[in-house]
C-alpha cells in the first residue's frame, strides 16, 4: 500500500496544475459549506436566545409552592432563577376596565436576565419600591393611558386595591406578552398568591432536559417543570427543519462537485493514459490500477478537505467576532424580537459533516475513471496513443 500511495503522490505532483484545479473545487465547497452550516447553527442559537431571553427562560416551573425557596433551584448549570407571582384582577382607568394577569416581579433580577425591558417604546421599566406598572401598547390603548397616568388594580383574590403609575409601555408583537398581562414590583401588591412561577435561565451549552431531570431527583415529583422545547414546539420544529435543509444542501453540492471531479479526473487520466498502459504491460493488474486511481482521488480530497476545513474555520472565526447583522431581514420575525445579529458557531455537525461527505463522494467519483482504465487492455491503450 505504501508503494501505491507513493506512486499516486507522484502522479498528482507531476500534474500539479490539474491537481490544483481539482482540489480547488473541493476546497471551496468544504469551506463554504462549513461556513453555511455554522451560520445555520448560529441562526438556531439566535432564535432560541431571542425566544427564551425575552421573558420565559430556558425552563418554566409552574404552580410552585411559596415554601419553595428559589435558591433551591440554583443548581450547577443554572445562571438565574426569577420568581414571579401571577395575580389575576381588574385594571381600570375611570370607565375603561380590563381583566388582566398582573405579574409581580423582582425588577433588578428581570433586568439582569430578561430583555422585555428593551422592548419599551415609551417610558422605562419598573423599579424597586415604586408603585409603577409596565404594560403593553395594546393594553395602554384599550385603557386609553400614556406614561405617567395612574391606574387602579383590583386583585381578584383580595378586596384591597392599589394605585399604579404607568412607568413604561412596551411592544413585542408576541400575543401572550402583548395581551392580558402587565408587570409591577412584587413588594407593592397588597396580596400574595399561594403559588409562584419560576423562569429559569441556564448557562451556555447546558441542556434543559438534564436540568429538569436533576430537579425531579432533588425536588418533589409533583412539581411541574417544562423546557422551552415543550413550550415552543414550533421553534423546535423550525430548528430541526434547518438541520434537514442544510443537510440536503450539502448532499446536493457535493453530488455536483463529485460529478465534476469524476469528469475532470477522466480527462486527467486520458492525459496520463500512456503511463497506465505501460504499467499494465509490465504486469500491473486491473485491480491494482483501480486501487491507484482511487488512492489518487482520496489523497487529493483529503488534502483539499484539510485546507477547506482551515478556510471554513477562519471564515467562521472572523464572522463570529463581528457578528452578522440581519436585523433588516428579521425585524418582523417573532424569533428575532430582541436582536437580529447572528454569530456563526462551529459544532461537530458544521465542522465534520462537509469533510465526511467529501470523502464519501470522492469514493463515488473515483469509480468511473477507475473502471474506465481497469477495463482497457494494455495493447489497446498503447495502440491508441
Amino acid at each position: 500500500m505504501k508503494f501505491w500511495i507513493k506512486i499516486a503522490f507522484l502522479f498528482l505532483s507531476r500534474a500539479a496544475r490539474s491537481t490544483g484545479v481539482l482540489s480547488l473545487m473541493v476546497i471551496i465547497a468544504v469551506s463554504v459549506l462549513i461556513f453555511l452550516s455554522a451560520l445555520a447553527i448560529g441562526v438556531n442559537d439566535a432564535m432560541i436566545q431571542n425566544s427564551i431571553g425575552l421573558y420565559s427562560g430556558h425552563i418554566v416551573g409552574d404552580l410552585l409552592p411559596q415554601s419553595l425557596n428559589p435558591e433551591r433551584l440554583k443548581i450547577d448549570g443554572v445562571a438565574g432563577v426569577l420568581k414571579r407571582n401571577l395575580i389575576p384582577g381588574i385594571l381600570s382607568n375611570a370607565e375603561n376596565v380590563k381583566t388582566i394577569t398582573m405579574v409581580a416581579v423582582n425588577p433588578d433580577a428581570e433586568l439582569k436576565h430578561t430583555a422585555i425591558w428593551k422592548k419599551a417604546i415609551k417610558g422605562r421599566y419598573i423599579q424597586h419600591g415604586e408603585n409603577s406598572i409596565f404594560l403593553s401598547a395594546i393594553l395602554a390603548k384599550q385603557l386609553d393611558v400614556q406614561t405617567g397616568r395612574i391606574l387602579q388594580f383590583n386583585p381578584a383574590i383580595s378586596n384591597k386595591s392599589v394605585q399604579l403609575i404607568v412607568s413604561g409601555i412596551y411592544k413585542t408583537e408576541i400575543d401572550y406578552l402583548d395581551r392580558g398581562i402587565a408587570f409591577c414590583p412584587s413588594e407593592i401588591l397588597p396580596v400574595k398568591t399561594a403559588t409562584w412561577q419560576a423562569a429559569i435561565f441556564l448557562k451556555n451549552g447546558i441542556d434543559p432536559e438534564q436540568i429538569i431531570k436533576r430537579y425531579r431527583q432533588l425536588l418533589p415529583k409533583s412539581l411541574a417543570f417544562k423546557s422551552w422545547k415543550e413550550m415552543m414546539p414550533d421553534l423546535l420544529q423550525l430548528i430541526n427543519l434547518n438541520y434537514v435543509s442544510m443537510s440536503i444542501v450539502m448532499v446536493l453540492v457535493f453530488g455536483v462537485v463529485s460529478l465534476g471531479i469524476a469528469c475532470a479526473f477522466v480527462i486527467f487520466i486520458f492525459k496520463n493514459l500512456r503511463e497506465y498502459g505501460i504499467m499494465k504491460a509490465m504486469g500491473v493488474t486491473p485491480g491494482e490500477i483501480a486501487q491507484l486511481i482511487v488512492t489518487e482521488v482520496i489523497m487529493m480530497n483529503i488534502f483539499a478537505s484539510i485546507v477547506g476545513i482551515f478556510g471554513g474555520f477562519l471564515a467562521v472565526l472572523i464572522a463570529r467576532h463581528a457578528g452578522i447583522d440581519l436585523t433588516y431581514f428579521t425585524s418582523h420575525n417573532r424569533y428575532f424580537v430582541v436582536s437580529g445579529i447572528i454569530y456563526p458557531r462551529l459544532t461537530f455537525y458544521s465542522l465534520c459533516l462537509p469533510p465526511i461527505l467529501t470523502f464519501f463522494f470522492s469514493m463515488l467519483s473515483a469509480i468511473w475513471p477507475a473502471a474506465l482504465v481497469a477495463r482497457k487492455k494494455a495493447a489497446d491503450i498503447l495502440r491508441s496513443i
